[in-house]
This record gives C-alpha cells, sequence and structure tokens, in this order.
C-alpha cells in the first residue's frame, strides 16, 4: 500500500485532523516554535514510507551499515533486531496492513523456548499482536502444538528485573483484554505496577539501576507510559510525579536526552519516549506541541520532527530500526491521543 494523502486521510484522517488544532503553547508563544499542521504532515509521510521500506526489505536501515530486522541466523537467541516490537507497533499505529508473508517472517523467524528472558517475551507478545497473530495461540518455527507467551511470560520472576523490562512487560501484557492472567501466574498486573512505583526515586524519576545519580527521561518516560496502560489505584500519584519530571527535563530547544560524562546529548529518540509518556494522560498532551518551561524554544513535536531527515531516517540514532519505530510510535501515540485513544490498545 503506498503512501499516499489517501492513507493519511482514510486510516488516520480523524488524527491529522485534530493535529491542525494542537493545544496553544504555554509560555512564551511569540518565539516558541510549535509543529504545524503541515510539518507534521510532511515528516511523517517520511519516516512512515521510510519504514515501509525498511519492513519490505527486511533490513534496519536503507543506507549504511545494516542487518536482516528478522533472522535466526544473525540473531540466535531472539530471531530478531532490538527494537522490532516497537517498530511493528508504530506501523500498526499508523494503519499498515501486514502481508501474510511479512507475517509468516516474522512468526517463522521469532526464537522462543524456555531460555526466552521476560523481554524477549513483552517483545514477541507485543510485536505478535501488532501484526495481526495471536500470541496466545502461537504455533512456533517447526512445531505443531501451539503455545501462549502470556500465560508463558506471566509464569516467569519480576522480581530482580529492571525497571525497563518491568514497563515493557506491563506494556505487552495490557495490550489486549483477552490476555488472561493463568493462575500459575507469579505476578499480577497490579503487582507489577506496584513494583515499577516502589522503584520510582526521591527526584520522581526513574533510573535502569535504580541509583537517583543515573535519573533519565527514557526510563522515566517508558515507566510513565507503562503505569498508565497497568491503571493500578497506586499509580496515579506516581504517574504524576514522574511526568512533572518530564516537565522539567526538557531541554531549551524542546527535545529530550541524556547525560554521558558530564555532557548533555538530546536525541530524537529521547525525545519521541517523553513524547509517548506525556501523551498518556489528557492533562499532560498538550506539553507535546507546547511548552512546559518558560525556557523552551520549542515544543518537543517539533524538537522531534528536527532529526527527522527528507528521506524519513532519523538524525544520530544508533540504529534506524530504533529511531524510526520511536518516531513513527511517538507520532501515532500523539495522535491517538488527541482522540483518546491509545496506540498500545488492539483488540
Amino acid at each position: 500500500m503506498k503512501l499516499t494523502s489517501k492513507l493519511l486521510l482514510a486510516s488516520a484522517s480523524a488524527l491529522l485532523t485534530f493535529g491542525a488544532v494542537s493545544p496553544a503553547v504555554t509560555a512564551g508563544a511569540a518565539s516558541v516554535k510549535t509543529a504545524s499542521r503541515s510539518y507534521q504532515n510532511t515528516k511523517i509521510k517520511a519516516s512512515y514510507r521510510y519504514a515501509k521500506k525498511m519492513l519490505v526489505k527486511n533490513k534496519t536501515g536503507l543506507s549504511g551499515k545494516t542487518a536482516y530486522i528478522f533472522s535466526k541466523k544473525a540473531y540466535p537467541t531472539t530471531g530478531a533486531a532490538g527494537g522490532y516490537a516497537d517498530f511493528l507497533l508504530s506501523l500498526k499505529g499508523w494503519g499498515y496492513k501486514f502481508t501474510t508473508n511479512q507475517k509468516k517472517r516474522v512468526a517463522s523467524s521469532l526464537v522462543l523456548n524456555s531460555k526466552s528472558t521476560p523481554a524477549d517475551l513483552a517483545n514477541a507478545i507485543q510485536g505478535l499482536k501488532s501484526i495481526g497473530m495471536n500470541p496466545t495461540k502461537f504455533r512456533r518455527s517447526g512445531t505443531k502444538k501451539a503455545v501462549n507467551l502470556v500465560s508463558v511470560l506471566y509464569r516467569k520472576s519480576m522480581s530482580n528485573q529492571t525497571v525497563n523490562v518491568k514497563s515493557q512487560v506491563l506494556l505487552a501484557l495490557t495490550m489486549s483484554s483477552s490476555f488472561k492472567r493463568p493462575s500459575t501466574a507469579k505476578f499480577s498486573i497490579n503487582s507489577l505496577s506496584n513494583s515499577i512505583v516502589k522503584n520510582q526515586l526521591s527526584n520522581n524519576g526513574w533510573a535502569y539501576n535504580n541509583k537517583l545519580d543515573t535519573v533519565d527521561s527514557d526510563t522515566t518516560a517508558m515507566a510513565v507510559t507503562a503505569l498508565a496502560r497497568g491503571k493500578a489505584s497506586a499509580s496515579a500519584s506516581a504517574i504524576t510525579k514522574g511526568q512533572s519530571y518530564l516537565k522539567s527535563a526538557v531541554y531549551p530547544s524542546g527535545a529530550y536526552g541524556y547525560t554521558f560524562n558530564g555532557k548533555s546529548i538530546p536525541n530524537g529518540n529521547s525525545t519521541a519516549e517523553a513524547i509517548i509518556a506525556l501523551s498518556t494522560k489528557q492533562n499532560t498532551l498538550k506539553y507535546v506541541n507546547g511548552t512546559s518551561k518558560s525556557s523552551q524554544t520549542a515544543s518537543p513535536l517539533y524538537a522531534m520532527f528536527t532529526y527527522v531527515n527528507k528521506t524519513g531516517s532519523v538524525k544520530g540514532a544508533a540504529s534506524q530500526l530504533i529511531g524510526i519505530g520511536q518516531v513513527n510510535l511517538a507520532t501515532a501515540a500523539y495522535r491517538q491521543a488527541l482522540n483518546h485513544k491509545s496506540v498500545y490498545t488492539i483488540k
């Protein structure tokens, strides 16, 4: 299916229409750059087109050093490159129709066995659900018996997992109301949510290693997004605090990033993660294409798009699979949030 105005008007017309009336900036309106409707559409078309070509070619990029996205030989423990789950979900979020051959490639490539980690299983569940397959009745390549990956994941221990993995698992298990918790489960949606809440640090953020001096916007954004999906009663305050951290962590440029060796490194991927988190609640949605700090010269949405090249690739991304996947997921999350929907909900 070609990316034309028909696609944007037919499969996502309501979402793009809402983009035309995005909330006004909250501070310094005269000097703050926000993403106009035409600017958004131009960037969305470019990154979406790039993603489709990547999927067709089964390549992690279209130029430079690339690798296969799905390959048992290249990735013997998982069968796919890191970031594939978000990549597939982002395509689904923009209305992409996966072909039968593409579905077969994904299903036949994934490596899932007793050694698969909670992160491996969460990725598989999200990826399979995104392409229209049922993770609760997954038939692994070369086998006849179907496996319920959701039940397998529920039986994994989450006690020693990082916040990132806990968040990843929570997002995967809340994608569909058809995902049922087995009686032999080692955790529940509530207990997993509460565990993430307990990992929140004194500055309202989260860190990959639970240390205050390593709190970052990426880990915080993922935790906020996951808690919003978990909907546990104890999560409300943590979500508000986490979003407060994100509002204060934005750079003057409107971008988000991380600190390495004392140097701040803004980037498109971190900005995309923050946009997804700010899109989880209606009261923070306005900050996606607005401002939360008086020092901002641009909105996060505008800033993220400055990392999208004319070709659709993402500047500075360690992997175009991750870069494109997160940018497209961010735009889909924002558009669907404007329509009071979630990109993470798939029937």
